[in-house]
């Protein structure tokens, strides 16, 4: 990991795949991540862990069981652990995930989008 400030808007243009978060900075075993999304992901969860949804661009919606958050340019959202979620765009949004390392996109569900972990750019 560099010690030199992380440009997000730079690290958006290194990358245009759907689905695929890319790790840009590590603290404490906790990733930050950068993803592209577009259209409906998979329902799922993660047993063990919260996950942060940070828009940078863009908006996003999080379907969870009883209701729907919708997220604009600037917000954030705490998906607790253990919730059933799917994150969904209508048109293109640039998000931010923070999760511990080592956390599948998927969950437990194995897809045709789950990411690789730990792909730094």
């Amino acid at each position: 990991m560099s010690s030199d400030p992380v440009n997000l808007k730079q690290k958006f243009d290194l990358f245009a795949d759907q689905w695929q978060p890319k790790v840009v900075a590590e603290m404490n075993d906790v990733q930050f991540k950068l993803a592209r999304v577009e259209g409906e992901f998979v329902w799922h969860d993660h047993p063990d862990t919260d996950e942060v949804f940070i828009v940078i661009e863009g908006a996003l919606e999080i379907d969870l069981p009883d209701r729907t958050i919708e997220l604009g340019e600037g917000e954030m959202f705490v998906v607790p652990r253990g919730v059933q979620h799917r994150p969904r765009a209508s048109t293109e949004a640039k998000i931010m995930l923070i999760e511990p390392r080592g956390v599948v996109n998927t969950g437990a569900t194995d897809d045709e989008r789950t990411a690789p972990n730990d792909v730094w750019i």
